[in-house]
């Protein structure tokens, strides 16, 4: 039986983070709230789509979020930033600044999108179609 020398491409096999813990939450959201700000700013995102990537929250919770008053995020929403900026780095190594600025907004021809944009898709599709469209990129980019 042979045994894998080599780690899979884009599988760590590092230990991961606990993101139940309150210490990691309260670490990992002082750089993930405006990381996700400077993303949404980027892709000149509405507070309403904005809102809704981060799974819906509420108008209080989110300018809570964006005048830095709420400092820790749970789990779920440290999950949607950590995709979230995997997809707009995979965007950045793929298109040039105005495409990978662009391309959530824009209609996809892509069989997966049905037409719409990807922020819709992901919209619709919550944390699944935020990994469907990370992975689409992750494999158009090689994997990197």
């Amino acid at each position: 039986m042979a045994i894998l020398q080599q780690p899979l491409a884009g599988l760590s096999t590092g230990t991961v983070s606990d993101l139940s813990d309150k210490e990691t939450q309260e670490r990992l959201s002082r750089a993930a709230v405006p990381a996700f700000f400077k993303l949404a700013d980027a892709w000149h995102l509405r507070d309403d789509a904005a809102r809704q990537l981060l799974g819906g929250v509420s108008n209080g919770v989110f300018y809570q979020m964006k005048n830095r008053q709420r400092k820790t995020l749970d789990q779920d929403k440290l999950t949607r930033i950590s995709l979230l900026l995997g997809i707009f780095k995979a965007l950045n190594v793929l298109y040039s600044r105005k495409l990978a600025d662009s391309w959530m907004t824009l209609p996809n021809s892509n069989p997966m999108f049905e037409g719409e944009t990807p922020l819709a898709y992901i919209i619709k599709g919550g944390v699944p179609g935020l990994m469907r469209v990370r992975q689409l990129l992750d494999a158009r980019r090689g994997g990197r």
